[in-house]
């Protein structure tokens, strides 16, 4: 059975950190685009980062640039997102999601593979 798997949602206070974590099981996903999504309490699911098979080049939302940072292991088949300077406005699930295009895609329709989402919540 193919999974993503997330990790290490949580509660925060404003200007802190967390590091999610998605875990890949039943294929390998090192030759997959790998992503982040969120979706916040009435919102629409949207785009938060995605990185490359090999690392060599990632995107980011421009709400979230230069303050999340994705990253990949191949070797343990996960992906990471490593998200400093949260805001209130960062609460929302984050879903994991894997494509095998080798462009990266912002939208959702373009994604196989999801994981179930973990829930990030920001205290202001």
């Amino acid at each position: 059975q193919v999974q993503l798997v997330e990790s290490g949602g949580g509660l925060v206070q404003a200007g802190g950190s967390l590091t999610l974590s998605c875990a890949g099981s039943g294929r390998s996903f090192s030759n997959n685009i790998r992503a982040w999504f969120r979706q916040g309490p009435g919102k629409e699911r949207e785009f938060v980062a995605a990185i490359s098979w090999s690392s060599d080049y990632s995107e980011y939302a421009d709400s979230v640039k230069d303050r999340f940072t994705i990253s990949r292991d191949n070797a343990k088949n996960t992906v990471f997102l490593q998200m400093n300077s949260l805001k209130a406005e960062d609460t929302a699930v984050y879903y994991c999601a894997a494509d095998s295009r080798r462009a990266i895609y912002r939208s959702s329709l373009y994604y196989a593979y999801w994981g179930q989402g973990t829930q990030v919540t920001v205290s202001s």
